[in-house]
């Protein structure tokens, strides 16, 4: 049974039970109704509890339902609340643990709340780009009052119970048993008449007109692109201005516009990818997995030391191992400027830096390492150094230690090929600055054991990365894709645009930085050294040469104050150098091209469109699993904007045939050889289908 139906005394109990979260799925819901039915049936039961099993009252709506008839059929969610709120038999519910979106809708519509301390209440429909939909815009102002109300419905983050108190009936002690103090509750006021309705109260707030302007002001400037937030704030102003029923169905009509917007589609997707991307068809969840009790990393460079830092904060001890001294003392103090960095700031304690400090050690030699259960390699990114890694790790290390390779590019079947144990090695790319960003890219060779994979999964889940599964190509998801990007960022310098307007027209779209911007942060030598390979293993690639000409002139980027634009010490912004531009220009009539004016609207097509279409040939082949990985990756990775769920996904919004059509559109163009549509992109335009279908 999704819902449990248990009498004590004159109490009768109806407990959610639909793990994890007790998502209010259709099943749960006809349960919960039929067990609220047969208490007002029952003349011997007096009141009636709702509560939740196992970890949760209730985490809202089942995500499951999503997007199918199960969700709005009946008892909908709003029939289950009314059946609650019209009871004529009190109704209390008991919260502990997570009480969240429809969750907490339902417990107000509860005559009564009791809850346990530490208890999470939110309603975060906000951050899948809706609102509360089954009267949460109604009826918490009309309880905890306007401004709280509407600061945890614009932000959606999680309050806990006891800072709620006006919310509660009662919150009981910590050590105190939840059922029986709620039933215990239940009979104390079974016999309470009339029995109170948070729909019955008033929003009582001085001048709110003036409060409310201040907060669509406020919001208004903090939402960007998203929509939700200031429909929030008008369906929580709808609680003051209208009688309950008129907000009640304005609540529902903005939440019925807002399911139908790009942005929360978007939303929802990501929500979704990030779930599922964590599934691999051949990888069956109860694969075990190896326990990572201890780390190794082999360099301690900013992509070592960034690597070692996520292994501490997750509480998992790091030997950092380097060729020479001056090398590991200097990212040994690069790990602790940056934890004291986040000290300043105050997102960090004393107490917890120096916890993770414990936990780093280092060593020059390789027989120190032997014990740990997962060794990273994070070195220079040449195969041939690669190798010398790989070949002294299988000497070093303990049977059954996984051995993870950072390469961004490199071919982690051949790196496998350097051990006697390829079941062991994968490819764990993370992104700089490693510390920080959320994408880790788990690059599976054709050897690599399941249980191996597994192990990297939940790893990562463990580091707080998002873990997506690539097959071995070069470049992987990622940086396969950006080059095809980066190419055509070159040969639109060639055609008459400079970096700043090709930047500015990617930002508008909203990248968080432009491809040349990028270019200077990651350090255009970076991309000389990949593109000097590119000549001799792929001669018939073309490329622009002006990021080489680039090069030559010293200009490797932020790192050296001089890239596509200039840097000032201490100031990361971006200043045009005009020097530059003349080179650009001077190369385009070396190569007798007459410049034109491009469009800001061509300039984001063909950025935007070269990673679908190199997006569309990684999926045809099974590097990436799925549509909704690819955009994972891009999402977390490569600051493609949220609000456009990545670029598999904004292709599906534009339309795979409008995407085709420019496509070969820009295939009569210059460097025209560039774009070569890819089969499934022709395929999925012809049959009328989706990328994410």
């Amino acid at each position: 049974m999704t819902a449990e139906y248990q009498v004590h005394g004159s109490v009768a109990v109806v407990t959610l039970n639909n793990p994890p979260v007790n998502g209010m799925g259709l099943e749960t819901r006809t349960a919960a109704v039929a067990g609220i039915q047969r208490a007002l049936a029952d003349d011997a039961v007096k009141a009636i509890v709702i509560t939740g099993a196992g970890k949760a009252f209730s985490g809202g709506a089942d995500i499951k339902e999503f997007n199918t008839p199960k969700a709005l059929a009946e008892p909908s969610l709003h029939t289950f609340i009314a059946t609650a709120e019209s009871s004529t038999k009190p109704v209390v519910a008991a919260i502990h643990t997570v009480c969240m979106g429809g969750g907490l809708e339902l417990s107000l519509g509860c005559h009564y709340r009791v809850a346990m301390p530490g208890a999470q209440i939110a309603l975060p429909e906000v951050k899948l780009g809706l609102l509360p939909g089954a009267g949460g815009t109604q009826r918490l102002p009309r309880v905890l009052g306007l401004e709280p109300a509407l600061n945890m419905i614009v932000s959606g983050n999680p309050v806990a119970s006891e800072k709620l108190p006006a919310l509660f009936d009662e919150i009981f002690p910590a050590d105190a048993d939840l059922l029986t103090s709620a039933v215990a509750f239940a009979e104390k006021i079974a016999d309470a008449r009339p029995l109170p309705k948070v729909r019955d109260r008033k929003v009582d707030y001085p001048n709110h007109e003036a409060f409310l302007q201040f907060s669509r002001n406020t919001v208004k400037a903090m939402a960007g692109p998203f929509p939700a937030p200031l429909e929030c704030v008008e369906t929580v102003a709808a609680s003051v201005t209208m009688k309950f029923d008129d907000g009640m169905k304005f609540e529902r009509e903005r939440f019925l516009h807002l399911i139908q917007t790009t942005e929360s589609k978007a939303l929802r997707h990501a929500f979704f990818a990030e779930r599922v991307a964590s599934k691999v068809p051949d990888v069956p969840a109860d694969t075990p997995v190896r326990t990572i009790k201890s780390a190794a990393i082999i360099g301690a460079g900013t992509m070592g030391g960034g690597i070692a830092m996520n292994f501490l904060n997750a509480g998992i001890p790091v030997k950092l191992l380097e060729t020479r001294q001056e090398a590991l003392d200097k990212g040994i103090a690069t790990i602790r400027k940056n934890y004291e960095n986040t000290l300043k700031k105050g997102k960090l304690t004393q107490e917890k830096l120096d916890q993770r400090m414990g936990l780093l050690s280092s060593t020059l030699s390789y027989d120190d390492i032997g014990q740990a259960d997962i060794v990273v390699e994070a070195v220079f990114e040449e195969l041939g150094v690669k190798e010398a890694v790989f070949r002294k790790l299988d000497e070093v290390m303990k049977p059954g230690a996984i051995l993870a390779t950072n390469t961004s590019t490199l071919d982690v079947d051949k790196i496998a090929a350097f051990t006697k144990r390829p079941q062991d090695v994968i490819g764990t790319h993370f992104f700089s600055p490693a510390n920080v960003m959320k994408l880790l890219e788990i690059v599976r060779g054709k050897q690599t054991a399941k249980e191996v994979l597994a192990t990297a999964l939940a790893l990562s889940k463990k580091l707080k990365k998002t873990g997506v599964v690539s097959g071995v190509c070069d470049g992987f998801i990622g940086n396969r894709m950006i080059e095809q990007y980066s190419r055509q960022a070159g040969f639109l310098l060639e055609e008459g645009a400079l970096p700043e307007q090709v930047d500015k027209a990617a930002e508008k779209f909203g990248f968080a930085m432009g491809p040349f911007r990028m270019g200077d942060l990651a350090g255009n030598d970076i991309g000389w050294a990949i593109r000097k390979r590119r000549y001799v293993e792929k001669p018939d690639i073309s490329y622009s040469k002006t990021a080489d000409l680039l090069c030559e002139m010293g200009r490797y980027g932020q790192k050296t104050g001089a890239g596509w634009y200039d840097y000032k010490a201490g100031d990361r912004k971006a200043y045009p150098n005009q020097d530059v531009n003349a080179m650009i220009v001077k190369h385009s009539a070396d190569l007798g091209i007459t410049r034109r004016k491009i469009s800001d609207e061509e300039i984001v097509e063909r950025l935007v469109y070269a990673l679908v279409n190199e997006g569309a040939l990684i999926l045809e082949e099974g590097i990436a699993l799925r549509a909704s990985d690819i955009d994972m990756v891009y999402l977390t990775g490569y600051g493609f904007p949220l609000y456009r769920g990545g670029p598999m996904f904004y292709a599906d919004t534009v339309g795979l045939p409008n995407v085709l059509a420019a496509i070969n559109k820009y295939a009569r163009g210059h460097q025209g050889g560039a774009w070569k549509p890819a089969p499934l992109l022709q395929r999925l335009a012809a049959e009328g289908k989706t990328f994410n279908g």
